[in-house]
Formats: C-alpha cells, structure tokens, sequence
C-alpha cells in the first residue's frame, strides 16, 4: 500500500485500544478503501462498510479488496450504509460537511447506543496553515469548504446527544518529514501541525 496517508491511518488504529472481532465498522468518507483494508488487516473486524461520492474510487476500492468482509457504496448519504454500527470513521472528510448538526444526526442513527464516531482532521480554523489550504482547496474542490473549528464540531454533535472528546493522536508519533510542498513550508511546520492540529475527535452516543 503506498498511500500517503498511510502511516496516519496506522497511527489512528494503534490509538483505538479496541478490539473489533465482533463489530460492524463503517468508514464515511473511503475513498479506494485503503483505510478500512488497512484497519481489518491490523484488527480484523466482523464487518465493515465504506461509503464515498466517488464512484472511480469506489469501483476501485471495491476491485482490490481481497477477500476481505467488506462493501464499498457509492453515496453521499450515509443512511444507505446500513445501520447497527459499533464504529464509524472518518479521515479528513468532516471538515468538508457544510451542515455538522445535519451529520451528527446521521452518523447518530446508524451508531449503536454506547458506540463511537472518530472523525480525524487538522482542517481547522485554528492551525495557522488554514487559511492558505482552504483557499487552495477551494481552487480544486467540487464541494464548498466550510470554515469549520474544535468548537463547531464538538457543539454541533453535543448538541445531538453525543459524549464529546478529542486526541492529538499523533503527538508522540514518528512524522515523516518530506521536502516542503504546498501545504508545509519547512520541516518545523509539518511537525507542529501533524503533533498539534491533527485531531481525532471521539464522539460517543450514549446507552
């Protein structure tokens, strides 16, 4: 697998501390899947869903994904997933979501009571780099590019009955330190936004 977000995807299911022998997982938000074949491969899981708006990238993820217990669908809407999920995933997807109190109340019908939403981003109106990202995120994206924050996020899900908390998961983790590109302006940078600003935020609905 040579994806670049690979080591993050490692770094987010080493911080899981859960075992998912018996559970059903969703990942909002897949891609060509490479998260959810990556987290049965290191914890294996009973089941697992991923959903995207990508049709290409779904019939891909659907291709190469082995013999592996999972669906990929191609939808915006995360009700056609399924519902009963002991978790749900998402990897830099939430900070492109225009309506967070909307999504709450989606991801919160297809969770199990007493189950998990980890939605991971450092997409945030608090690191430093935002303003230049978004504005170069916007000259590509097919999708508006809200401006959220900790706060909207962590408000818009309490607000929908969820238990709110948040990791900076990658605080104590190896970052690899490529050449500057677009979004890092040296090696300092890559490190304090990875070690400060990518955030996993845990959102849990209560029994």
């Amino acid at each position: 697998m040579n994806d670049e977000h690979f080591w993050i995807w490692t770094e987010m299911i080493r911080s899981l501390g859960m075992d998912l022998t018996r559970s059903k997982v969703l990942d909002f938000g897949c891609n060509q899947g490479g998260f959810l074949r990556l987290l049965f491969d290191m914890n294996p899981f009973a089941e697992g869903v991923g959903i995207d708006i990508a049709r290409d990238a779904v019939a891909r993820a659907e291709a190469i994904k082995g013999d592996r217990p999972i669906t990929y669908l191609a939808s915006a809407n995360i009700g056609e997933s399924g519902e009963a999920f002991d978790a749900v995933f998402s990897h830099e997807v939430i900070y492109l979501i225009e309506d967070l109190r909307e999504h709450a109340t989606d991801v919160a019908r297809v969770l199990k009571p007493g189950c998990s939403y980890f939605a991971v981003t450092c997409c945030l109106k608090e690191n430093p780099n935002w303003s230049r990202w978004r504005g170069r995120i916007k000259s590509f994206s097919k999708l508006p590019v809200p401006d959220h924050g900790v706060c909207e996020i962590a408000d818009a899900f309490r607000m929908s009955g969820f238990d709110v908390s948040v990791s900076r998961f990658l605080a104590d983790a190896f970052i690899p330190l490529p050449a500057p590109n677009d979004y890092f302006m040296n090696d300092l940078d890559t490190l304090e936004i990875y070690s400060r600003w990518k955030l996993m935020f845990k959102m849990t609905l209560p029994d």
